[in-house]
């Protein structure tokens, strides 16, 4: 089999999201999070089904009274019932493919199939409560009636979560090396840029890797690249940048910049890259929160993006308006939300339209 993982932008037949329920990722502001779920869900659900997975009974009918108050509970919304951990879907989810035989997808009768790359989930190498989660790939590959792969490489299962890539869905994937090749938060010791280059063209159809350094100040995954840098369009990325020259992300940002805009394509020409600003750093009981633009999640139709109820909300609204013309930029405010050291992309997986 041949993989290719999908760009974001392109068709979804449904979005992944877990009910919240670990008031622990948010303390002492856990009240306002499922009312920014249903808002999420409510935007949603006009364009794709949204499959919400929901850890008990209980957890679903609060979920349920939430959606039809908040105008959210259509035939579009399907429930799943399965325990979790945490709610995280773009880091413990699977992540889904189109797979083809031999990789001779669209040659006269061969079909891409949509498949599931499940990989091993350790709680970005941090947390202990992560069992639950490790099984939540599995699930939605049956689900949605995929064939599922397990990733593994050298006789190990590879550890990785969504949100330290991203993808153009032609060959080519951005990350970190904060992430993946720091001895800190470790997700597969021993490992080097071309163990990661080898894993990403056997599961996810990978022929370039763009290598960005460190990410954002007050990321608890330590460098998930779904903060910093997206691919937009095939050849256009969109990277954040603070202008303050004090602030610790000003160093890391320029220089990932720097990186972005001395690469080549597969195409032997350079990307165009677009530039984000950043909020005002956003604090919480004396620690700093990851709050970026970058997070936004791309869905049929629509983008929706963090904001911060901060002056630059609309200048990142209308830089990310341009970026997307055929669809409809959905702010959500995400000051509550990001407590829980992630916004809208991190909790969502797209389930491509695959055949």
């Amino acid at each position: 089999m041949h993989y290719r993982m999908p760009a974001e932008w392109e068709t979804h037949t449904a979005t992944w999201l877990a009910w919240p329920h670990f008031r622990d990722d948010w303390p002492g502001k856990f009240e306002p999070i499922p009312w920014v779920y249903a808002e999420i869900i409510r935007n949603l659900s006009r364009y794709e089904r949204v499959d919400l997975i929901v850890k008990d009974a209980a957890s679903a009918r609060a979920a349920l009274r939430m959606l039809k108050t908040a105008h959210a509970w259509n035939k579009n919304v399907v429930l799943h019932r399965w325990p979790t951990d945490r709610v995280w879907t773009r880091d413990s989810g699977c992540t889904f493919v189109a797979g083809s035989v031999s990789g001779v997808s669209g040659k006269r009768g061969v079909k891409p199939a949509l498949c599931a790359i499940k990989w091993r989930f350790n709680a970005w190498a941090k947390y202990k409560n992560y069992k639950l989660d490790d099984q939540i790939g599995l699930l939605m590959a049956d689900a949605a009636q995929s064939d599922w792969i397990l990733a593994a490489y050298k006789a190990r299962e590879i550890v990785l979560e969504g949100g330290s890539i991203d993808v153009d869905g032609a060959g080519t994937l951005i990350t970190t090396e904060e992430c993946l090749l720091s001895r800190i938060q470790q997700r597969n010791p021993g490992f080097a840029k071309k163990d990661y280059e080898r894993v990403f063209a056997e599961f996810l159809g990978i022929d370039q890797v763009l290598w960005l350094g460190r990410g954002i100040e007050g990321d608890d995954t330590h460098g998930h690249v779904d903060d910093l840098t997206r691919f937009v369009s095939p050849n256009t990325i969109v990277t954040v940048l603070e202008p303050n020259r004090r602030d610790r992300n000003y160093a890391p940002l320029r220089e990932n910049l720097r990186r972005l805009k001395a690469a080549i394509n597969l195409r032997g020409k350079k990307f165009e890259v677009a530039e984000l600003p950043m909020p005002r750093p956003v604090f919480f009981e004396g620690r700093r929160l990851p709050a970026s633009y970058a997070n936004f999640y791309i869905a049929n139709k629509q983008v929706l993006v963090p904001i911060f109820n901060d002056p630059n909300d609309r200048l990142a609204l209308n830089i990310l308006n341009t970026l997307f013309p055929g669809r409809e930029i959905v702010p959500i405010y995400a000051g509550d939300l990001v407590w829980g050291f992630g916004t809208l992309h991190c909790m969502t997986q797209q389930q491509p339209a695959i055949g």
